[in-house]
């Protein structure tokens, strides 16, 4: 058993033990220290003792939220298995373990308390291009560079080992850290700086402090946890939480890491990773913690609650109440208006003191963010343009029939481009979009077979980092990816002949096809384009229907598609074509076509 006691019993212990030791010291300087006054203080010394010895062998668990114990304990006194809550009680009998909240939980109060750290820490968030969730603490989804001479070519992809739902962060050298089955931290280039192995999945962002350390969490695993690691990717340590982490921590300006998880916790770090403070709601806690200018911190629930906190005991300065679940995440505007979006639909505009500006319906989307000029971005199936002086819709963009704004929280560069992520279908796959200012489109890029439930990041040379997951699960496409649109060296390859939708015979191209389907009768042989091809490694590798045909190691990248591959005439053929760059970038093209042998 754990064996605790709860914060608030080991101070009265503390103080009635202090009390004892300056009794004593009084009756000494007195000169009245008498022999029953001894046998008093021994009793007391004794009694305080033996209730200590009690509680190691019985927990006792007493008080209510806000937590400000040192330690990350379970649910007031409940274990919690995903489905069930067993009281401590149950588990004493039963011999089953409680969770441990962290690998310096087996410290006592006293070594713990050497080991916090002052209240002023000077470990804020790193200044770089994006170091969290949408950009910063206010999480404003706004870049200080501009992205004006960005027509949105994909200059490389990186191969994640799973969903590629996480969003990317970048820190003061350009490098880009973004969270799968494993946690990655990628070159500018493309290139694989390093990885780190974790128990199952990051859905969320990370956060950079200025000393460079990478805090992230993970979901879906028994236990998840809150893991900090150093920038060459060693684990500085790791914080164990109750339950999933689908919040992206926040980092104040003393170092101390705000979060939220499925055990209805609003949590608070201190930057060595003990427990500072913990508020409980009434729901699971998916939000990500936004913080003001005087260090409030403001965070949604699933009990529909929007919270504003104190940053130095985690204590409510107020709540506001909406119509549904928060499970986006709230941001701040530079008058202090709150914004956040909740599952009844609404944009709530709320005043610092916590009473409502106005709403608006957008649709239960994506999480709102702020423009340069104050304009808030919001929606679902389609964009919203918000004027935050009424909660007036300036305009909408419409992505299209299918089309759904999801994870892909929409981020504006200097320039005033805003950039989202959509999903289309499991036919079809996403987008990323870039839309002008005034709400008409920019231009956007397919990626095929795959759900852009990423928020985008922005590099300081005008990049747009997003990621993706594909849904086919088959040998090449069912894992995730990082892309990068933007100016630079492009990794990447593309079938350069068949075109689609043509009629081939024998090789030749006879017609454009009413319907741009594409249809290939007798032999034909594919080409490949591809871009620093120098850089190359294992070659080009051609697929049929999941199933590797052949391989071309030497330029130029072609295959003959004979009638040694004999298929029936009403069969759609999927051919997919994958390149593995040095470094551990992998580019994916891909042609659907009817297939005739004669």
């Amino acid at each position: 058993m754990d064996g605790r006691l709860d914060s608030g019993l080991y101070s009265s212990f503390y103080v009635a033990f202090g009390k004892v030791l300056y009794i004593s010291n009084s009756y000494k300087k007195k000169g009245s220290y008498r022999l029953e006054n001894k046998f008093i203080v021994r009793g007391l010394i004794s009694a305080i003792i033996t209730m200590c010895i009690i509680s190691a062998i019985i927990p006792i668990t007493v008080g209510n939220s806000p937590r400000t114990t040192e330690r990350g304990s379970m649910d007031e006194g409940y274990f919690f298995d995903r489905s069930v809550a067993y009281p401590q009680s149950i588990l004493f009998f039963s011999k089953i373990q409680p969770c441990k909240t962290n690998s310096n939980d087996d410290l006592s109060p006293e070594e713990k308390k050497k080991e916090e750290p002052p209240l002023i820490t000077n470990d804020g968030l790193m200044n770089s291009p994006w170091p969290m969730y949408c950009h910063d603490v206010r999480h404003t989804g706004r870049s200080p560079y501009s992205t004006a001479n960005s027509s949105g070519i994909e200059k490389w992809r990186f191969k994640l080992n799973g969903w590629g739902s996480g969003s990317p962060v970048i820190d003061d050298n350009g490098i880009i850290y973004i969270g799968s089955s494993e946690f990655y931290a990628v070159y500018p280039n493309g290139t694989l700086k390093w990885k780190y192995d974790i128990p199952y999945k990051i859905q969320s962002a990370p956060a950079i402090d200025e000393n460079g350390i990478i805090y992230v969490g993970i979901k879906w695993a028994m236990p998840c946890y809150l893991y900090a690691f150093y920038p060459n990717g060693t684990l500085k340590w790791k914080y164990r939480t109750g339950d999933d982490i689908f919040s992206s921590p926040a980092i104040g300006d003393d170092g101390t890491i705000y979060f939220g998880d499925g055990n209805k916790y609003i949590n608070a770090l201190w930057p060595n990773g003990t427990l500072r403070w913990r508020y409980k709601t009434g729901h699971v806690v998916y939000s990500s913690p936004a913080i003001g200018e005087d260090g409030i911190v403001y965070c949604g629930s699933h009990d529909s609650k929007l919270y504003a906190l104190y940053p130095n005991n985690g204590t409510v300065k107020w709540t506001f109440d909406t119509g549904g679940w928060i499970r986006t995440s709230p941001c701040i505007a530079d008058d202090d208006t709150i914004y956040v979006v909740s599952l009844d639909d609404f944009l709530y505009a709320v005043y610092p003191n916590g009473t409502m500006k106005w709403k608006t319906n957008v649709g239960a989307g994506t999480s709102p963010t702020i423009a340069q000029d104050g304009t808030v971005y919001a929606g679902y199936s389609q964009l919203y343009a918000i004027h935050p002086a009424d909660g007036s819709v300036r305009w909408t963009f419409d992505p299209g029939s299918y089309r759904r704004i999801r994870g892909g929280t929409p981020c504006t560069s200097k320039d005033g481009t805003i950039y989202f992520g959509t999903n289309i279908g499991e036919s079809s796959g996403g987008e990323i979009i870039a839309v002008n200012p005034d709400g008409t489109e920019k231009w956007r890029k397919m990626i095929a077979n795959a759900w852009v439930d990423s928020a985008p990041a922005i590099g300081s040379d005008g990049t747009i980092y997003i990621g993706s997951t594909n849904f086919i699960d088959d040998p090449y496409t069912h894992e995730g990816y990082l892309h990068a649109f933007g100016p630079g060296d492009l990794k990447r390859i593309e079938i350069e002949f068949p075109e689609r939708g043509k009629l081939y015979l024998f090789g030749e191209e006879i017609i454009s096809t009413p319907r741009g389907n594409t249809f290939i009768i007798g032999d034909i042989d594919i080409f490949i384009k591809g871009y620093s091809e120098d850089e190359i490694d294992g070659g080009v590798k051609f697929y049929i229907h999941n199933e590797l045909r052949y391989t071309d190691y030497e330029l130029p990248f072609e295959w003959k598609l004979d009638r040694k591959f004999r298929f029936l005439p009403w069969d759609l053929i999927r051919l997919v074509v994958v390149a593995k760059y040095k470094g551990g970038c992998e580019w994916v093209d891909e042609i659907l076509f009817w297939y005739f042998h004669l």
